[in-house]
């Protein structure tokens, strides 16, 4: 089967926008804060979820794609947003073997509207899904539970992460070229700013905000960086002070500074990743972090939906 290229029937709107933001806690420290509304590139696939899977999408050809998520997974409703779109077939294996007999949470259940078959597992084997002997036993028993053979399978990481999703995101890098000195990005599993990084001009560099805590990322950026491109690009760095926790996890001053954001912006924040992006940006700027005349983009990777319940 040839590889469709998903681009056409998508449509997604490429370029995203680049929007300057007035804001006074950087324009006094003679900042400039500017939007990159990768948010808006597709009503279903939005941001980094577009960039991460849009290679994907052409390597699988139609094939059942397999991935991986928690119940609030935006990868998986991408995912499945997609295989609705392309007209392919999703699965979805989900952290928690107890959901299994429950009542889909509203982010599940868009997910199996839009036709991804789901399969829960125990946390347990979840973590250890890198293992080659666990992930094969995986493969076989979510293929065999729908009809298919492990071998049918095209299979996407968590996240959407691999040496893919890092080339997709290159481009974001290259959209910002001469637009801005540094690009901040919130990160979960690393692709996007391993992507982003490499894709950006030599006088540019990136700036990773963590939403989870254990400090793994950035070992994991070299690797996809090296699976990907052949080695890591000495032009980002991450700040792990702003994961309020681990993820979905928040604090009480991070929900009222998104709440001040809106009313400041008109901008409706998402809060697991976006939220903790904008407020560590504004730290920083208070910090003194950022020289004076620095353009600073802001990456929107997505917008507010069907979020997992905050946890102080």
């Amino acid at each position: 089967m040839t590889a469709p290229d998903s681009a056409p029937v998508l449509r997604p709107r490429l370029p995203s926008p680049l929007q300057p933001l007035d804001d006074e806690r950087f324009a006094r420290r003679g900042l400039t804060l500017l939007l990159k509304r990768d948010d808006l590139i597709h009503p279903d696939l939005p941001g980094n979820k577009w960039r991460k899977l849009s290679l994907n999408l052409r390597a699988a050809a139609g094939r059942p794609l397999l991935t991986f998520g928690g119940a609030y997974s935006n990868h998986l409703r991408a995912t499945a947003a997609a295989g609705r779109l392309l007209g392919f077939p999703t699965l979805g294996v989900v952290r928690g073997h107890e959901l299994a007999g429950q009542a889909l949470n509203p982010s599940l259940a868009q997910c199996a509207a839009d036709g991804m078959r789901l399969v829960f597992i125990d946390r347990s084997t979840y973590r250890r899904k890198h293992e080659p002997e666990t992930l094969g036993h995986i493969l076989d028993e979510a293929a065999a539970q729908h009809g298919y053979s492990a071998s049918d399978l095209y299979v996407v990481p968590e996240g959407g992460s691999n040496s893919l999703a890092v080339q997709g995101c290159t481009e974001l890098g290259r959209e910002l070229h001469g637009a801005a000195d540094v690009v901040a990005v919130a990160c979960g599993t690393g692709g996007t700013l391993a992507g982003l990084a490499a894709g950006l001009a030599p006088d540019q560099s990136a700036l990773g905000v963590p939403v989870l805590k254990g400090g793994f990322l950035d070992t994991e950026i070299r690797r996809l960086q090296t699976e990907a491109l052949g080695a890591p690009t000495p032009n980002w760095r991450l700040d792990d002070r702003f994961h309020c926790g681990g993820y979905a996890r928040t604090t009480p001053e991070l929900d009222a500074f998104a709440e001040d954001f809106t009313r400041r912006h008109g901008l409706p924040v998402e809060r697991l990743y976006v939220a903790k992006l904008l407020y560590a940006l504004v730290t920083l700027a208070e910090e003194g972090a950022f020289r004076t005349g620095t353009r600073i983009a802001a990456v929107i990777t997505g917008r507010p939906g069907p979020e997992a319940p905050h946890t102080p």
